[in-house]
């Protein structure tokens, strides 16, 4: 049976020799534009995804507790890293951190869990013993100077500003149970596994003196930068009823401009850690 070769066709150069065609390379199917845009948004939704489940995530500042280091109205990136629980396969690689007093953390209230996230300092951590006396922080017998706390109030209360005493004021019931159980020699002895938050504007915050310990597992992570701060109040975040939130949103956005605290982009909040003196 005869053998049958293949063969290329050819032309010539026009001098007379041959010039042979490469074989045709057939054609990449294209890909329609609505699946590259598609596969585009799927993949920044993913990456989107990660960044506020597993490194940081956009809060914003509701109320003037934390004044003023965090004002109403600023907008920080919550880095969720360095406090998440540490596995022992990613702990050599993660920038995992010992919360320390002084650090700014954002919380699950551990009165409210239904409530909306919580941002104070941490002021006293496990095995500390803490006192408040006139406005005086004094942490395992040395008094302590907080260079970021602030007093807006000329009065002198009892409980918020002599603590641990007799409970009065916006004090939850169950940490009003609770609280006598840490009390040694006068001094407010923090349990294991929980830290102590107070917010830094003293006189305007309900904190841990008021709902009791934060337990470990309800710290979310750290206040990092502040990628937008508008010039709001309280009021802002309390209107009610679905025309008052709309209008409120419109006002903003077309007085966006003049509400933005442009000096306060992009600050990174740092904590502080406070003095013996």
């Amino acid at each position: 049976m005869a053998r049958k070769n293949r063969t290329l066709k050819s032309e010539t150069d026009g001098e007379g020799g041959a010039v042979v065609a490469a074989p045709a390379v057939p054609a990449e199917p294209k890909r329609s534009a609505f699946r590259e845009n598609l596969l585009s948004l799927l993949s920044t939704a993913v990456l989107a995804l990660f960044f506020v489940t597993f490194v940081a995530q956009a809060f914003e500042i509701p109320s003037e507790s934390m004044e003023d280091t965090l004002l109403v109205g600023d907008r920080p990136f919550v880095e969720k890293v360095a406090f998440a629980p540490r596995t022992s396969w990613l702990g050599p690689l993660l920038p995992y951190d010992e919360i320390r007093r002084g650090d700014i953390i954002v919380f699950k209230h551990p009165a409210e869990p239904g409530r909306i996230h919580m941002v104070k300092r941490v002021i006293g951590v496990p095995g500390d013993r803490l006192r408040i006396v006139n406005r005086q922080l004094i942490i395992n017998g040395h008094m302590l100077d907080e260079g970021y706390k602030v007093h807006k109030m000329g009065t002198i209360e009892d409980y918020r500003d002599n603590f641990p005493s007799y409970p009065i004021g916006p004090v939850y019931p169950e940490w009003r149970e609770e609280m006598p159980k840490h009390i040694k020699d006068g001094w407010l002895v923090i349990p294991p596994g929980h830290y102590f938050a107070m917010g830094d504007n003293r006189d305007n915050s309900l904190d841990s003196r008021y709902w009791g310990f934060v337990p470990r597992e309800n710290i979310l992570g750290r206040p990092w930068v502040l990628y937008w701060s508008l010039d709001l109040n309280r009021a802002d975040y309390q209107t009610t009823g679905l025309v008052n939130r709309v209008v409120g949103i419109v006002q903003t956005v077309l007085t966006l401009p003049m509400k933005t605290r442009w000096s306060r982009l992009f600050r990174v909040v740092k904590p502080a850690r406070p003095l013996a003196e």
